[in-house]
């Protein structure tokens, strides 16, 4: 009877496991199903069709919101003409416009009236102002462009032979013809409008200038090194939070000697989200290894030491050996709980994993006490957390 028991738990523990095996690949093909028949178009790339991706929901939602709205007005409508026909309809609710903000400089126009005495037969008073109306339209002046003219007096001496000048001023590209207003336009239409150089060189030619697309390059240039004094002001600042946020994204760098495009990555340094003073800080690098994070972090912060702290990352391999405690024992790696959050959720796609439920519960919980103690300081919320 003993052997038959041993026999029977061992031969349970087998289709347990088989059972578990079966679910996982179950799970695994649903997942390449998911991958391999989601929506997609072959004439966009995977970039472009996130364009689209990210206000589709809203996009959908607002439709949805427009179409339940005129079915219950025309549902309002059907059932007030059914129930008389004399019922007057309300009047039309006008759209409420949003006001103009109080920072854009007003251009008033007075208008009155050409005569102000009464026009009645046998009056002809003066009439008294009792009020007035004001209403508002936005209107833009396009840029304009203007040269700056720096005139500087030479002053002689004719018994001492002395010749004495004004110092010329500072500019941000020495010698060259943009003054800094022409240059931070150029780079916020470059960078922040994504406006590429040939349009912008277009759109300065219909003003008479020429500006070819070699010259705002060069400005761009030169500004990117007037900037790095800047940049690496801020980058001592990110450096002096002893918590840290990293994580990089992929971008296309363009190749013109071999006619295509190459996967280059942008890396993020951010500040945490509890500290008085945010910030967020960026590096382009032509990889994905671990050298630049720790080039980046092993640059000195505010009082001259290089970095320590705590490092919140996706756990991506890279990032293990920056926080390696044989060699950065002052350095500590925090996960994500966000990207531990997203293996459970995708259990929890076809209905069957309890496992992945009730971890997604879990996180919900974590994440309500979490928005509660935001407002708290750090010994208060560690206080709480315990």
């Amino acid at each position: 009877l003993a052997e038959r028991d041993a026999l029977l738990q061992r031969k349970d523990r087998e289709i347990a496991l088989r059972e578990a095996k079966i679910e996982k690949i179950t799970f695994e093909l649903a997942r390449l199903k998911r991958w391999k028949f989601r929506a997609k178009s072959e004439a966009m790339n995977a970039e472009q069709r996130r364009l689209f991706e990210e206000t589709l929901a809203e996009d959908e939602a607002g439709l949805r919101e427009q179409l339940e709205r005129l079915r219950r007005e025309a549902a309002a409508a059907a059932a007030g003409a059914a129930a008389s026909d004399t019922t007057t309809k309300a009047p039309p609710r006008r759209p409420r416009r949003n006001p103009f903000p109080d920072h854009l400089r007003r251009v008033e126009h007075h208008h009155e009236p050409e005569r102000t005495d009464c026009l009645e037969p046998g009056c002809g008073r003066p009439m008294t102002r009792i009020g007035q109306e004001v209403s508002e339209r936005l209107d833009i002046v396009p840029a304009e462009f203007f040269v700056h003219r720096h005139i500087y007096g030479k002053w002689a001496c004719r018994c001492c032979q002395v010749l004495r000048q004004a110092p010329s001023v500072a500019e941000v590209i020495e010698g060259g013809i943009a003054a800094s207003g022409f240059v931070a336009h150029t780079l916020i239409s470059r960078f922040v409008d994504h406006m590429p150089y040939y349009r912008q060189a277009t759109i300065n030619a219909r003003s008479g200038v020429h500006t070819p697309r070699s010259t705002l390059a060069s400005i761009t240039g030169q500004a990117g090194a007037a900037l790095e004094p800047l940049y690496e002001a801020h980058r001592r600042f990110i450096l002096s939070c002893a918590v840290l946020h990293a994580d990089e994204t992929p971008v296309a760098l363009l190749d013109p000697g071999a006619g295509k495009t190459r996967r280059a990555y942008v890396w993020a340094y951010a500040r945490s989200w509890h500290d008085k003073v945010p910030g967020v800080i960026y590096e382009f690098c032509p990889g994905r290894g671990a050298q630049y994070p720790l080039a980046f972090l092993g640059g000195q912060n505010r009082h001259g030491r290089r970095w320590s702290g705590t490092l919140l990352t996706d756990r991506y391999g890279a990032y293990e050996t920056v926080v390696d405690p044989r060699l950065y024992p002052d350095r500590l790696g925090a996960a994500c709980a966000a990207h531990a959050r997203r293996n459970f959720e995708e259990l929890t796609h076809d209905g069957t994993s309890v496992v992945g439920l009730e971890a997604v519960r879990r996180f919900a919980r974590i994440y309500g006490v979490e928005a509660q103690l935001k407002e708290l300081s750090d010994d208060e919320r560690r206080a709480q957390r315990q």
